[in-house]
């Protein structure tokens, strides 16, 4: 299955989530999109639990199925806690600390950035949004991209970062520092269902 790249109001009141992490998206309307969203919902199989959580995180990182499934094997066969594995590998992408860093307002926007060269890691052009960034990797905006409208528009609006990175604005440049914590991700995500659904 290719990447969904409908609209994202819908599918973040269709799994009753936010994607956006901002909680936009279903401040006006909690429920279901369609002509029967504020209808009782029937009760969830345990497998479609597992499912709708699997999805939930797979939106909100932009990934196709394929992509996710990648992911969550080489989060398998690391050590330590395969679900934690799983959400620092999706948090160490290149597209993902973009967002994080404030250049761009949606992930979809800073994988765009990312995919039109507009970003250097080390010094050095990476156009692979799924690209793996290690903690003490530098990530920085291209010389002739500073001026670029998008960009200065997002970091106008960012407000705070997290604390696994730094970002100076007015060089453009910021350090990955470290893996997050758990307690500074999504806590609406319950990772544990995710690797019930894969292990079932």
């Amino acid at each position: 299955m290719a990447r969904y790249t409908g609209p994202s109001y819908k599918k973040s009141r269709r799994l009753g989530f936010s994607t956006l992490e901002n909680g936009k998206e279903l401040a006006k309307r909690p429920y279901a999109p369609g002509a029967h969203g504020t209808d009782r919902r029937k009760k969830i199989s345990e497998y479609g639990i597992q499912l709708q959580e699997k999805q939930k995180v797979r939106f909100m990182y932009g990934l196709s199925e394929k992509q996710f499934e990648k992911v969550f094997e080489r989060a398998s066969k690391m050590k330590g806690i395969t679900g934690e594995n799983l959400l620092f590998l999706l948090e160490s992408r290149l597209d993902n600390l973009v967002y994080r860093m404030g250049l761009a307002k949606t992930r979809r926007g800073a994988r765009q950035l990312v995919n039109h060269g507009h970003i250097l890691v080390n010094g050095k052009k990476v156009d692979i949004p799924s690209f793996q960034v290690k903690p003490g990797d530098t990530i920085s905006v291209k010389e002739n991209s500073m001026s670029h409208p998008a960009i200065l528009a997002s970091l106008e609006a960012t407000l705070n970062r997290p604390a696994f990175v730094e970002f100076d604005s007015k060089k453009m440049t910021g350090v990955y520092k470290r893996l997050p914590d758990r307690s500074e991700l999504n806590q609406e995500v319950n990772e544990s269902l995710i690797v019930e659904f894969y292990n079932r």
